[in-house]
């Protein structure tokens, strides 16, 4: 597929489509409550990360990189499952939300350099041990960059982008290439096994093509990557970038789709099962969903 062209301004205006609504109730509540503690960035910069930690051992760690402008409670109708699953969840607060004390000295690309850095922090803190990298909208470009996406490092950022400890990604609705962000090049050189989804309402102007099938864009990193790499492509049939306001904005007005929400979550948690925890069991039942056929239509490379 032909890469999707978006300029810096585009980009801009597109990045705060994920903009939370503060004061809206969610949806589901996870079994353990959040907590949250701080980390410290290079320069001295407050980190704060949510923690979900499910009741007993966990079965696996995710790392989560929430929207532009949201932040990591606007996802807890997605969390709720993997908690179900066993699986700790630690997101931190980037920079770009409406909720972070400092969001304005940030403007523009400036966020690109922080959510290195914090999941960067993030990831010393947990040590060397596996996790899964997972991201939606913008935290699906860094969670792509993490598990080996080419994306073009931001001012000030030495050293490798991605992280030796990601064995598995989950990048929902990742924009399409973004000549200052990943190129369609970049988005090739995906190194681990990865679960890409969309949907085919997901059109957010400044982040993909406003025509009927500006959707396809998301699929870039899935259609790019190379073939044999336990590559999977989800497109869930009338899914738009926020499931109709059951995560990233609590204030769309709906429906909330939240039959293809329970979809996503059951498909990520099986893919987080047999690429997470090296579960073949969990393999074979995913790679049974398999199907061109919507409105569940799962592809594998």
């Amino acid at each position: 597929m032909a890469a999707l062209q978006i300029n810096r301004r585009s980009l801009l205006i597109g990045a705060g489509a994920c903009m939370a609504a503060t004061g809206t109730r969610g949806l589901a509540m996870p079994e353990v409550a959040e907590r949250s503690f701080t980390l410290a960035a290079p320069d001295g910069r407050e980190i704060r990360v949510s923690e979900w930690a499910p009741r007993g051992k966990a079965r696996a760690l995710v790392l989560f990189s929430h929207g532009a402008g949201s932040a990591p409670r606007y996802y807890e109708a997605l969390f709720g499952p993997w908690l179900a699953k066993g699986y700790r969840i630690l997101a931190p607060l980037h920079v770009d939300s409406t909720e972070h004390p400092r969001t304005r000295e940030f403007a523009g690309l400036a966020s690109w350099r922080a959510r290195i850095e914090d999941m960067r922090a993030l990831s010393a803190h947990v040590g060397q041990r596996p996790w899964i990298a997972a991201g939606h909208s913008y935290g699906g470009l860094v969670a792509l960059t993490l598990g080996g996406a080419s994306a073009i490092p931001p001012d000030g950022v030495t050293g490798p982008l991605s992280d030796p400890n990601a064995r598995a990604v989950l990048a929902l609705s990742p924009p399409a290439p973004v000549p200052v962000l990943c190129t369609t090049e970049g988005y090739a050189t995906l190194a681990v096994p990865a679960l890409i989804q969309t949907g085919t309402l997901d059109i957010v102007p400044g982040i993909s093509a406003t025509d009927g099938e500006g959707w396809r864009g998301h699929l870039v990193p899935y259609e790019v990557a190379a073939s044999g790499g336990n590559r999977y492509g989800l497109v869930l049939e009338g899914v738009d970038h926020y499931f109709g306001g059951a995560i990233c904005r609590y204030d769309r007005p709906g429906p909330r789709q939240l039959d293809r929400l329970a979809d996503l979550a059951r498909i990520s948690a099986l893919f987080v099962d047999a690429y997470g925890r090296g579960d073949r069991a969990a393999t074979r039942r995913l790679d049974r969903l398999v199907t061109d056929a919507l409105p569940i239509r799962l592809m594998r490379k």
